[in-house]
């Protein structure tokens, strides 16, 4: 069955399809036989007319000769111009020209160079107050963090001088057990039911 099936799926895939081969008129190759058709045809000249041929063969040389007179007109014509441009007196006002140009265009910016440079000194100078002023600012503050911090460290020498009144040493050590002794101190505490601290420094 597959083998009988099988010319015609052949047949439907190679078949042309319309957008996919563009039609063309067939060209006959050159070795290809000329068409029964025209297989005795022989090919007869033209009859020309002697009398139209020399009237149509002046007038081609006359349109030759006009063409190529105007064409030889342009040509000098374009080169007396290139020439006058490179070497004659245009070139020398052109050159004339483009010196004075220069010249002002030089002016200009020597002039903008001039204007820059100024806004560019002002800017650093600028610059360098901001970063002097800066400076100046970071070393205030840091005396001041320094001041801050002596102060701060003298205060706690200070505190420990005072403190140091209150250390128990051998000298005063009796002397801080009777004090302990006659002033119990009691850290108990209870809360009632209003949230009032009720304390008591002597015990019971």
């Amino acid at each position: 069955m597959w083998a009988q099936c099988r010319p015609l799926l052949l047949l439907h895939y190679l078949r042309p399809r319309p957008g996919l081969w563009v039609p063309a008129r067939g060209r006959k190759s050159r070795t290809d036989p000329p068409a029964k058709s025209k297989a005795e045809r022989l090919r007869v000249p033209t009859p020309v007319d002697p009398v139209e041929l020399l009237v149509v063969k002046e007038r081609y040389r006359q349109h030759v000769g006009i063409v190529g007179a105007l064409r030889a007109e342009f040509k000098e014509e374009m080169l007396r111009n290139r020439y006058e441009e490179e070497v004659g007196s245009l070139a020398e006002e052109r050159a004339k020209i483009e010196a004075e140009e220069h010249q002002k265009l030089m002016a200009f910016n020597n002039l903008e160079n001039e204007r820059l440079r100024k806004i560019r000194e002002e800017r650093i100078q600028r610059e360098a107050e901001a970063k002097q002023e800066q400076k100046l600012q970071a070393a205030i503050y840091r005396e001041k963090k320094r001041d801050e911090f002596l102060k701060e460290k003298e205060q706690e020498v200070l505190q420990l001088q005072e403190a140091v009144k209150n250390f128990i040493t051998l000298e005063n050590l009796d002397q801080r057990i009777e004090e302990a002794l006659d002033n119990p101190k009691n850290y108990n505490f209870a809360i009632d039911e209003e949230g009032r601290f009720i304390r008591r420094t002597v015990k019971q």
